[in-house]
């Protein structure tokens, strides 16, 4: 280490000796940075890359009127300086530009390119969409590129996971794809005879909505419901969703006046606009994850607070009627500006009222009507139960206890730890007098008493006024047990914990109360005259409880 020394004094003597050009020993060199540069450098871009695909190689495919111009409609929204101001807008609209090759190498120099978290990036597509069956059967969506072959569509077409793969690569926090599409066999979409023959008896189930597109801090926009028909329209020159989406971006889908146009409020104009020209035969539809927490504006910039929102994209709540003050707003998916202040917010569908309560709301909030819902709706509830306990092997039944009646109590607790799970507590007991067959014509009488504690961690799935639950329990028996044979008394007591799994059900009949039924499966050790075997007990309760 002393030999060390010296060598290490050099080498920082050297690293502080600026270079011969100097006229100063030991000076600090001046470093000038342009700050505008050093600025821009740090500022979040605004990058789009809008794909519009008219002409198809293969004949099978009938030609579109308006997807290229949608595109390039769409980009002088977003690059107008007083609309969109995009830094960066690719539009793909030629032969050369819209084979599958070049929209994946496309999106993958925009993966390049858009590597901040706080980047807005933008992908539409207006195409042909449709359905084809993967190399394992399965049924897979596609959008028709211009080299997509007819009788090979997996092989050729993009396919909706290949590009929720690029999607999902994008760094961006703040992403947007927008498909102007359809896959149902009408308008914007086309399938194989052989697959619409297929289909053309399957019931309308097949068409529920798929969850593929959705991805983290992402949102995706669809000209309609899967299922529906993407329309283009001769008077409006346009697809009719990109249609209402562009002028949106004008300034009327700034529903809260801040000043900006956000993409969810883009959608909601142009989703309004779509369900009413077509009379309600195309609705657009939305996947939206943590919008609340980081709004992605293509118009705008915004100027000034804007009004409170109430909104909800979450698919449980689809079709449900959003009233305010005892006034319709909209209906969900989408959201509503209301005015600062005090405002009764009701959740209806029908004669139905989900919900109903009175909040108080500031100037700029955006409030999610998920949140109201579980504020609403107390996330404890306590019951009282009757139901039975016995042992699940028959052998067990005939020397340890037969069917017997029981009473318990339950405390539940929801979306805890995690949302969608629960806590689960439930002490159980029993007493009385059973009798033991031990030969045909001799019986033995003895008294008993049961005690059981448990805890469990279900899975919750809710509808509604409807909640099923089930999971992994542990719990604790004690089973004693006192026989009189003459005047001789003797005793057995049993305590084992145990794990097992739990199910049950729960209705709401009103704001607070409840109906519930549990039933639990446990497996245990026990010694039964010197012997040990392995026994299970089961029980099932009914009762009412209360939220609080």
């Amino acid at each position: 280490m002393r030999n060390l020394l010296p060598i290490l004094l050099v080498a920082l003597t050297a690293c502080a000796t600026p270079s011969s050009q100097g006229t100063e020993k030991g000076g600090l060199v001046p470093l000038r940075l342009d700050e505008e540069a050093l600025s821009s450098a740090y500022t979040p871009r605004r990058m789009a890359l809008l794909v519009g695909i008219s002409e198809f190689d293969d004949p099978h495919w009938r030609g579109l009127r308006y997807p290229a111009k949608d595109a390039t409609d769409l980009a002088a929204a977003m690059l107008d300086p007083a609309r969109g101001r995009f830094d960066q807008v690719r539009v793909l609209t030629r032969p050369e530009e819209t084979t599958r090759a070049a929209i994946l190498a496309a999106l993958r120099e925009l993966r390049k390119q858009a590597h901040r978290p706080d980047d807005v990036v933008v992908v539409y597509f207006s195409a042909h969409g449709t359905l084809a069956r993967d190399a394992t059967g399965e049924l897979r969506r596609f959008l028709v590129t211009r080299d997509a072959s007819y009788r090979a569509i997996a092989q050729t077409a993009l396919s909706m996971d290949m590009l929720k793969a690029e999607f999902d690569a994008l760094s961006s926090r703040r992403r947007l794809l927008v498909l102007a599409s359809c896959h149902s066999g009408n308008g914007k979409s086309l399938l194989p005879k052989e697959l619409e023959k297929e289909l053309s008896g399957v019931k309308s189930g097949f068409y529920a909505r798929p969850l593929e597109e959705s991805s983290r801090a992402s949102m995706v926009f669809a000209a309609c419901d899967w299922g529906e028909t993407a329309r283009e329209d001769e008077g409006l020159r346009n697809d009719i969703y990109t249609h209402f989406l562009v002028e949106g971006l004008g300034g009327g889908a700034d529903r809260n006046t801040d000043g900006a146009v956000t993409a969810t409020e883009a959608h909601d104009y142009a989703r309004r606009r779509t369900f009413a020209f077509t009379e309600g035969r195309q609705r657009p539809s939305a996947e939206i994850l943590e919008v609340g927490a980081d709004p992605v504006v293509l118009s705008g910039n915004i100027a000034r607070t804007g009004r409170p929102e109430l909104f909800s994209y979450n698919p449980r709540l689809d079709g449900f009627t959003l009233k305010v003050d005892g006034e319709t707003r909209t209906e969900l998916p989408g959201g509503a500006a209301v005015t600062p202040g005090k405002r009764t917010v009701e959740l209806t569908k029908g004669d139905a009222v989900l919900m109903r309560r009175d909040v108080e709301v500031s100037a700029g909030e955006r409030l999610p009507l998920e949140q109201l819902l579980s504020e609403a709706f107390p996330r404890r509830s306590l019951s009282l139960l009757g139901g039975m306990f016995t042992f699940a092997d028959a052998r067990s039944r005939k020397e340890l206890l037969p069917l017997a009646p029981e009473v318990a109590v339950s405390l539940r607790l929801e979306d805890r730890p995690l949302r969608d799970f629960g806590l689960l507590f439930d002490v159980g007991f029993s007493t009385g007098r059973r009798a033991l067959q031990l030969q045909p014509d001799d019986e033995i009488s003895f008294r008993y008493t049961t005690f059981s504690a448990g805890m469990a961690l279900p899975y919750l799935w809710r509808w509604e006024r409807l909640t099923l639950f089930a999971g992994p329990r542990v719990a604790a028996l004690y089973l004693g047990r006192s026989f009189e044979v003459d005047t001789f008394v003797s005793g057995q007591r049993f305590f084992t914990v145990s794990p097992g799994v739990v199910g049950g059900m729960v209705v709401r009949v009103g704001e607070r109360l409840e109906l519930m039924t549990q039933a639990q499966l446990m497996l245990t050790y026990v010694v039964v005259d010197g012997e040990g075997q392995a026994v299970g007990f089961t029980g099932g309760w009914a009762g009412v409880g209360y939220r609080f």
